[in-house]
């Protein structure tokens, strides 16, 4: 039983299964599907453009932020902006058009292949692993923000508190073993999940200065903000005129339908997620939802997949080497990472070389 759970069969069972439930549920709660093509439209498209244009600010604030964290958890020489946002881009690409998160270890290749430095893989998937924990941080302001301002549905509430507990845990780790270079009670586990927090510890430089972890967080918590704000413009395209709280609820949900990520986009999936709570808590027509939701997901992919189709190009790779990714069970994790005074030996003598020079 446990080897047909772990097979590929049972992966494919589950997917199928979660499908068939997403057709059963938009065909018996689902609009009048003539109704959705009537949306598109009216569709208003300069309010489009400008949710294009939030998102796009979005990617570029969150980029910021990584190359913060990463330029804390490595001696120089830094990977400057551009090839940052590149790397960022394909992953972003690769989460939009592939199951499961491979974007998270494509933006690393494609920046480890950069990086003059050996070993860098390790302290470059720790980063992401870091860059997700403020990125936590800055979903749970907005939950905060939705609960106290919105009708969260009951269906989302258990994945939402599921959140906040894995940030607030995360953080926890990211704190003591950056801070103290302890060995947490996660770390002494076994097999990936250990390897996993020893990766994690190479990428958290950044929670040893309080300045630039603050920094990082700001940028993700503005990449969020643009991310909302752009919800809200979207609902402007689609004629959709309710207040800034039913954007961050619609943004939340979208979230919790992606968590798991079982096809790409899972697609069908955020539709239901999206519809029926604007249906229900603010009475927008069901088809109206409905197209909101595949109009929403479609102007978050075109700035996921068209930028990072361009990066991927730049970058000579293709969808095919993006699917055999390593996984962090196959990264080579070294015994110590490197300790904060060796960082800023480095960057001190750096310093002081261009100055002689």
């Amino acid at each position: 039983m446990k080897k047909f759970l772990q097979s590929g069969w049972a992966r494919i069972a589950t997917v199928v299964l979660a499908a068939a439930g997403v057709v059963a549920l938009l065909l018996w709660r689902g609009p009048a599907w003539h109704g959705v093509a009537d949306a598109f439209s009216a569709v208003e498209w300069y309010w489009v453009a400008a949710a294009v244009g939030l998102n796009l600010l979005s990617v570029l604030v969150r980029a910021v932020a990584w190359r913060t964290v990463i330029v804390q958890a490595m001696p120089p020489p830094h990977p400057r902006f551009p090839l940052v946002f590149s790397a960022f881009s394909v992953g972003l690409f690769a989460n939009a058009v592939l199951p499961g998160r491979i974007g998270e270890l494509a933006r690393v290749a494609v920046l480890n292949r950069r990086m003059p430095q050996e070993g860098a893989w390790a302290t470059l998937l720790g980063t992401v692993f870091a860059h997700r924990v403020f990125d936590l941080i800055a979903m749970m302001g907005l939950i905060l923000y939705v609960a106290l301002t919105a009708h969260i549905p009951d269906w989302a509430v258990t994945s939402l508190i599921a959140v906040v507990g894995t940030g607030v845990t995360l953080f926890t780790v990211a704190v003591l073993s950056a801070r103290y270079h302890r060995v947490t009670r996660l770390e002494e586990g076994v097999g990936a999940v250990r390897k996993t927090i020893r990766l994690a510890r190479y990428g958290l430089g950044v929670m040893r200065r309080p300045g630039p972890a603050i920094a990082a967080c700001l940028f993700q918590i503005l990449g969020w903000t643009c991310q909302l704000f752009a919800v809200y413009t979207a609902m402007r395209a689609f004629g959709i005129d309710k207040p800034l709280p039913a954007a961050g609820l619609v943004l939340v949900l979208m979230n919790v339908a992606t968590i798991f990520p079982l096809w790409p986009g899972n697609v069908g999936l955020v539709q239901a997620a999206v519809s029926l709570p604007l249906s229900r808590y603010y009475g927008v027509a069901r088809a109206k939802g409905i197209a909101f939701g595949f109009g929403l997901q479609a102007i978050e992919a075109s700035v996921g997949v068209g930028v990072g189709l361009i990066f991927l190009a730049r970058e000579g790779l293709s969808l095919a080497m993006l699917r055999v990714m390593p996984d962090a069970a196959q990264a080579e994790v070294p015994e110590a990472p490197p300790q904060p005074e060796q960082v800023a030996e480095t960057d001190d003598a750096r310093t002081h070389a261009r100055m002689s020079g």
